[in-house]
């Protein structure tokens, strides 16, 4: 099982606790005898003790980092600095006395920050902050000072907890990949030295034999460009943000009539726009096989940054004028729903170039 990415964090969380609740402890024991209640003192830095060894226990195990522990650290901490009204005296508050909580209270911002990210630790600092204020009853520079550090502190420590859970949530991507890819490439190598030879072997010897073993030859031929085209196909990658390299779905749709050239770099798009524009492909490509069998297709991607260009060319008859009209007011919808229809929902844009005799091209351009 694999550390928290953020377990650093709950580390120096679990020393802050520690430090915080010894300076609290000195602040009581160095303003015991002035305190109106000092028994009361006494009892809040006790269960100040009883709260951070619990506090300290939950967030050294990954159980016991939950969204309930933080709130109720929360809850904890605002309920015993408002004891402070009951133990320290007026002269206390307008010498500006630290509260019977002093920094300890800073903790569940700090965790809230670890656990749930820079929104969640920035809010918690201001509630803790808002909690000093009513405690403190006036507004002055000082508390304003330990409000924004209080708030800066949650949120400084939740950009670093997301940071580094993106970034742990990326290197097991990297790993996946680079795994991925060296048993690609192992099962290309033992593909090329059995299946790819053999069936190389059947495709010569049938031409050379002809008739229907002329057939069986051509069959192979079929099979060893797909098998081919699916080794050399680059390994689908994926991102934390739901992109997907757009090219391995489309190299595997080569065959001996239809050829595929893609970037050497990746082509990162969302998901569902990578599927759209794969089944709008193959949708071209379908039409080729049904209406001009025997055509060749050639299908080319483009990326220009801004934008992404698809184009998916034929050597057939070409579309006759008024052609897709009829047969979309027919019923058969294919050209209409399924390429037409998926590129305006990617609110792309879609050209046709085709006529009598000069094949037929699509052109897709998707804008980032």
């Amino acid at each position: 099982m694999t550390e928290d990415p953020v377990a650093h964090l709950w580390r120096g969380t679990v020393a802050l606790r520690i430090v915080t609740f010894l300076f609290a402890l000195g602040n009581a024991a160095v303003h015991h005898n002035t305190y109106a209640r000092p028994w009361l003192a006494w009892t809040v830095i006790g269960v100040m003790a009883a709260w951070s060894v619990f506090t300290i226990q939950a967030y050294s195990r990954e159980s016991g980092r939950r969204p309930w522990v933080v709130s109720a650290d929360l809850a904890v901490a605002c309920g015993l600095m408002s004891l402070s009204q009951l133990i320290m005296t007026d002269t206390q508050f307008l010498a500006n006395v630290p509260l019977i909580t002093t920094i300890w209270a800073c903790g569940p911002a700090v965790a809230a920050g670890a656990l749930g990210g820079q929104v969640a630790g920035g809010l918690s600092g201001l509630v803790v902050g808002l909690s000093t204020y009513l405690n403190r009853g006036t507004l002055t520079v000082d508390l304003v000072r330990d409000v924004v550090l209080l708030a800066g502190a949650g949120l400084v420590v939740g950009m670093a907890s997301s940071t580094a859970r993106r970034a742990a949530v990326r290197l097991a991507q990297a790993l996946r990949a680079e795994a991925a890819t060296a048993e690609r490439e192992r099962l290309a190598r033992s593909i090329h030295d059995g299946v790819l030879q053999v069936l190389a072997r059947v495709r010569k010897r049938g031409v050379e034999l002809g008739g229907e073993a002329a057939e069986l030859a051509e069959l192979a031929g079929e099979q060893e460009v797909a098998l081919r085209s699916l080794v050399a196909a680059a390994p689908a990658e994926s991102t934390v943000d739901g992109d997907a390299d757009l090219r391995p779905a489309l190299q595997l749709l080569a065959t001996p009539k239809v050829q595929v050239s893609t970037p050497a770099t990746r082509v990162m798009l969302p998901a569902a726009t990578a599927f759209e524009l794969t089944s709008v492909v193959r949708e071209a490509l379908s039409n080729v096989d049904k209406h001009a069998p025997g055509a060749k297709a050639w299908v080319l991607l483009e990326d220009l940054g801004e934008e992404v260009v698809l184009s998916v060319r034929d050597d057939g008859p070409g579309i006759p004028e008024g052609r897709l009209a009829s047969a979309e007011a027919e019923g058969r919808l294919g050209v209409a729903k399924s390429i037409r229809g998926r590129v305006e929902a990617l609110r792309g844009t879609l050209e046709l170039q085709t006529g009598p005799g000069e094949g037929t091209e699509w052109e897709v351009r998707v804008y980032r």
